[in-house]
């Protein structure tokens, strides 16, 4: 008798289930697609595991054993819950689907990818709906580890190895300003002592009072004054189109505020580098197929944005 399932690999009862059901050893070799010595070892070794012959001669040629006779249906059913259930993937039709998918970005994509990703779902999957978080990375990272969320944009420096992250898109920052406003009088790249020459209206989601465009500054030794400082950009229209104030914020989101509220913006200097947008997931769902189509809507947003339709 077998020790363990060890002792009989799946190959062996998938070499028994069409042994048992063509009761020939040559039959059974043609449907497996195999040699027939190797199908003769498969049950010889079939036969020491479970010390019965399975397979004899009989008078109108090779018959069960009442064991094997045993064995047929409940390895029938077997086979085929493996098949339904391990073999066979389930289709994902999005036009059909109800899912509701969870995604978590910050505050600047929700503001520029959002609107485009929730019209792609209105066109290609109507009875979908889709559900975003905006917080900052830890919050992210914990969210997509408990599966809280499908899909986290944003960073993905340093993911551990149960994480899967692409690079979307890079994008340069610029500096949005009301119409009329000195700087908005440049017709070139503003100097970044014209954009440090002004106070600033800052985003930031942890509640802090800098945001990544202080960190690039920081490498150049420079600091900005910032008059104001919110969590979201619901404000940010409204405290622009009122003074002096400038936001400096990456193109996405500037072109989102200028195209939507009547502001101008302009590039500032180059050096200041890009700030990168990746798509991060958990790689257990990197084959599912309801997740491979909403990663894939989301990259067919940012083709769409990063030409500037």
């Amino acid at each position: 008798m077998p020790q363990s399932l060890a002792d009989l690999d799946f190959n062996l009862l998938k070499t028994l289930h069409v042994l048992l059901s063509e009761q020939q050893v040559t039959r059974a070799a043609q449907t497996l697609g195999r040699s027939q010595p190797a199908v003769s070892n498969a049950l010889h070794r079939l036969r020491e595991a479970l010390d019965d012959d399975l397979l004899v001669r009989g008078a109108g040629g090779f018959t069960l054993t009442p064991r094997a006779e045993a064995l047929k249906a409940p390895l029938r059913e077997v086979m085929a819950i493996v098949e339904t259930s391990v073999l066979k993937t389930t289709d994902f039709d999005p036009r059909s689907a109800t899912d509701v998918l969870r995604i978590s970005a910050p505050d600047r994509l929700t503001l520029a990818v959002v609107p485009s990703l929730a019209a792609r779902l209105q066109r290609f999957a109507p009875k979908m709906s889709l559900d975003v978080t905006t917080a900052d990375r830890s919050q992210a990272l914990a969210m997509l580890n408990d599966e809280r969320i499908d899909l986290l944009l944003g960073w993905s420096e340093d993911l551990p190895s149960h994480l899967k992250g692409e690079l979307l898109y890079r994008e340069p920052l610029l500096c949005v300003m009301r119409r009329g406003h000195p700087l908005a009088k440049a017709r070139r790249r503003l100097s970044i002592d014209a954009v440090l020459s002004f106070p600033h209206v800052v985003v930031s989601a942890t509640g802090g009072r800098t945001q990544i465009f202080d960190d690039l500054l920081a490498t150049l030794g420079l600091r900005r004054r910032a008059l104001v400082t919110v969590s979201n950009f619901t404000a940010i229209p409204r405290l622009l189109q009122d003074g002096d104030m400038v936001g400096v914020f990456t193109k996405l989101a500037a072109r989102a505020l200028v195209s939507s509220f009547g502001l101008e913006m302009r590039a500032i200097p180059a050096e200041l580098g890009t700030v990168a947008t990746h798509m991060v997931w958990q790689l257990r769902n990197d084959r599912n197929s309801a997740h491979v189509w909403l990663r894939e809507q989301v990259r067919a947003v940012y083709r769409r944005l990063s030409r500037g339709a």
